[in-house]
Parts: C-alpha cells; structure tokens; sequence
C-alpha cells in the first residue's frame, strides 16, 4: 500500500533533441562499450516514467563546448513542465560561465549539471571558483558526475577528496554527488564521504557497487541525503525503482529515497508534481 501511492523522481535522467539523440546514443554505447535502455529522446523518456510510475524526472544535459549554452538553455526552457525538470549546462572553460549560472536561475531552473570528464576539468581546479561561488549565490542544486566515467581512463578528476575540497571551500554550495558518491571509487566514498550531510543519487550505482555494499553504505548516510536516479537512458527506470526495492531498506527511507528527498531538494509540492502512471 505505501509503494502504491509513493512519489517516485528520478533524481538523474539525460534526454536529448530527437535528431542529436539519433546521432549521440550510438556513438555513446560505442565509445562506453555499454547498451542504452533507451533510445535518449524525451518522448521515449516520458513513456518509460509513465510504464515505471515516475512523477518527475530531473534531465541534465552536458554542455561539451562553451558554444553549446544557448541551444541547451532553449531546449530546457521548451521541455520544462511539471513532469520534466531541466538542469542546463555550463562549460567551464566559457568566459561567460558566471553570468550563464545567473541565467539559470532567473529562468527558474532549479539546477544545473556538470562533468568533469566530458568538460575537461578536475572538480577542485581555481578556475571552477567563480563558477562554484555563482551557483552557491544562486541557491542552485549543482549535480556533478563523480567518480569514474566508463568512456574514460581512469584519473582521478571528480573523486572523494577532491569533493570534500570543494564543499570545504564553499560550505553552502548544494552540490550532489552522483552515482552513490563516486561511481566505481566506493573504498573512497566510505572514507570521505559516507556520513557527512552530502546528497547523493543512486544512479548507476547498485549494480557497480554491488548490493550488499550499496545497502550497507545508504543504511550509514543520512537518510534524507540519498536520492533514486537511474542514469536513464542507461538504465531503466522499472528496474532500478526495484534494485531499490529489494535493498529492503524499510517503508520510511525506502519513500525518502524513492521521492520524498528530491522533493524536498527540489523545493515541489504535491501539486508541482505530474502523477506517474
């Protein structure tokens, strides 16, 4: 009965413009050696929440070059509705980046997204400083990839260390740590990271870290500070609402996970939020 009528969002979904979907999901499963659960438009995005019961998904997108701020800030401002809850892009290296992060805002996004591999930084670098201290100013959520990327060498650009460097420095930026802290790095996510007051989002996650370890490490987080994200379109949004499930973590922190902290994070309210089927 409580899973019935629980709010389910996803936390971390990527969709893309149909065309550049057609062109980028291919190229992505070649350069990952990993199959998509979709095909990365949002239609098909939609229909997966519908099939999963998902209420809302946050869709982060990736700004690879400076030059694509503008096509992903439009894109953003035309898919957003009650269901679908864009976080645009910045490009580090974007002499702009500053007053792009003001733009977000006032454009009432609630976040924004950020990849250290795929933008070429390391996430404790100086030059990220005025970004970091526009989003903090903002009061904008600030999703990172963390941890290793499949499509990439293994250095360490985004790990736990260089997290707690950055939160050190600005206390109040309401970063979250995705793919359970640091994707394929959990030695150092316990070491670092586990139990202090910092978000993280599950995506991609369980079936890296392996369940038991993954139950272990949520069951010592605060546990308003894990959030349910599936990485769609890489993987599915049923199967990892059930991954979640079956960590058997108890009715409350299993309706926390699963939607009760994203919307608090998000600042919704039941009636911001679409009905999943």
């Amino acid at each position: 009965m409580v899973a019935a009528a629980m709010t389910i969002i996803d936390f971390h979904a990527h969709a893309f413009p149909d065309a550049v979907a057609e062109r980028a999901i291919p190229h992505l499963e070649a350069e990952g050696n990993v199959k998509a659960a979709l095909d990365g438009k949002l239609s098909s995005l939609i229909r997966s929440m519908d099939d999963a019961g998902v209420a809302a998904a946050v869709v982060a997108s990736i700004a690879t070059r400076p030059t694509q701020f503008e096509s992903i800030f439009r894109w953003s401002q035309e898919i957003a509705s009650d269901r679908i809850l864009p976080f645009p892009s910045v490009h580090p290296a974007d002499p702009a980046a500053v007053e792009q992060v003001r733009r977000i805002r006032d454009a009432g996004f609630k976040g924004l997204k950020l990849h250290p591999y795929y933008q070429e930084f390391d996430l404790d670098e100086e030059r990220l400083a005025p970004l970091y201290a526009a989003a903090q100013d903002a009061g904008l959520l600030l999703l990172c990839h963390t941890g290793f990327d499949l499509a990439f060498a293994r250095v360490r650009r985004c790990d736990p260390a260089r997290i707690c460097r950055v939160l050190e420095r600005f206390p109040r930026l309401r970063f979250v740590a995705s793919h359970l802290g640091a994707w394929e790095d959990y030695d150092e996510v316990e070491r670092h990271l586990i139990g202090r007051p910092i978000p993280m989002d599950l995506s991609y996650a369980i079936e890296w870290a392996g369940p038991d370890r993954a139950r272990a490490m949520i069951l010592k987080h605060p546990v308003e500070c894990v959030l349910f994200g599936t990485d769609s379109p890489w993987a599915g949004q049923r199967e990892t609402i059930e991954q979640v499930r079956r960590l058997d973590l108890g009715a409350e922190r299993e309706r926390l996970i699963l939607g009760g902290n994203a919307q608090r994070l998000l600042g919704l309210s039941s009636s911001d939020l679409g009905e999943g089927r």
